[in-house]
């Protein structure tokens, strides 16, 4: 049983991976959940608690 399990983590199957169907995927939108703050932005907190 060690010998096995030895030799599939050596080398994984990729048929499942060849064989998946990407047209059954949803396309999602992207949306940044948390976006870096702008340079005016940096500089505004900057002036604000100078």
């Amino acid at each position: 049983i060690l010998l096995s399990s030895a030799n599939m983590s050596d080398k994984p199957d990729l048929a499942e991976v060849s064989n998946f169907d990407k047209t059954k995927l949803k396309k999602t939108e992207t949306q940044e959940k948390n976006p870096l703050p702008t340079k005016e932005t940096i500089e505004q907190e900057k002036q604000a608690t100078a």
